[in-house]
């Protein structure tokens, strides 16, 4: 990130706080969209007034974003209303292109 000149307004080292199962649900329904990369698949949500639009609902969500701990997935990023989830090289390079 630094060297596309962007700074975080806020960073959380996820083995010292970590956000779990409601909490990290509450920060996505937040976000318009999310992305959730697993490996070389890649989710994409979509969210109305807190809510999951289309075929997806709040449980599909949780289990995305969260770990096998319950934990909240890292890397996140939270970019305008988008909120990103997990490591794909691809996507980091939509997001930062």
């Amino acid at each position: 990130m630094e060297e596309h000149g962007l700074e975080p307004k806020t960073i959380t080292d996820a083995k010292k706080e970590t956000i779990a199962g409601d909490a990290a649900l509450d920060l996505a329904l937040k976000a318009t969209k999310i992305y959730v990369a697993k490996g070389k698949k890649l989710v994409e949500f979509s969210l109305r007034a807190g809510k999951p639009a289309g075929d997806h609902d709040t449980a599909d969500i949780r289990s995305a974003i969260t770990g096998p701990t319950g934990n909240l997935r890292a890397p996140t990023l939270f970019v305008g209303k988008t909120l990103y989830v997990g490591f794909q090289p691809e996507l980091y390079e939509q997001l930062l292109g």
